[in-house]
């Protein structure tokens, strides 16, 4: 039968094959998981980047207190924690809020020293502060608190109960002699 110079369509078979709309559904389908994936990637990206950031602060700040400048000083924790957060360039607004450093004489290299996210959480009162001597071996480690917006992210980056990030940095040196 013929409608305006058209052939009418049967009901069901015109439906099943009907295509109209099918990319925007497909889109629909596929936009969202897209868009997710994207920005987990631009975020695990982002935790690269402090990651280097924090490496590079760690191993600048590590330097006052190899060559005796931080004993001099007189340094305390959280003069050595500006100075890392003065390192860590563009990252440094909230550093010292985020940051956590222990910094202490070791007997040998191949110590292990107690780990303060051990429970589930983050133990601060596990942390030290010590310049140490001339010649001494000192440890360098500096925990820096990463907020993290991708939920399944945030899951498998967290070794803590309250699902934070926590980055870390790690030196160790001899102090040089007087």
């Amino acid at each position: 039968m013929r409608v305006g110079g058209r052939k009418k369509r049967g009901g069901r078979r015109s439906l099943l094959r009907a295509e109209e709309g099918a990319t925007a559904v497909e889109f629909g389908m596929v936009a969202l998981p897209f868009c997710l994936m994207m920005f987990a990637i631009l975020e695990l990206g982002l935790v690269f980047v402090t990651d280097s950031v924090l490496e590079n602060a760690a191993i600048e700040s590590g330097r006052l207190i190899r060559t005796g400048q931080a004993s001099a000083q007189n340094m305390t924790a959280e003069q050595f924690k500006s100075a890392v957060c003065s390192r860590m360039s563009i990252f440094s607004g909230d550093c010292p809020s985020r940051a956590s450093v222990d910094v202490r004489v070791i007997p040998q290299f191949d110590v292990v020293p107690p780990d303060p996210m051990a429970g589930g959480t983050f133990d601060e009162a596990a942390l030290t502060y010590a310049n140490g001597n001339p010649g001494d071996l000192i440890l360098v480690r500096i925990w820096y608190r990463q907020p993290l917006l991708t939920t399944f992210l945030a899951q498998g980056l967290s070794r803590l109960d309250d699902g934070t990030a926590r980055l870390t940095a790690t030196t160790a040196f001899r102090n040089e002699p007087a």
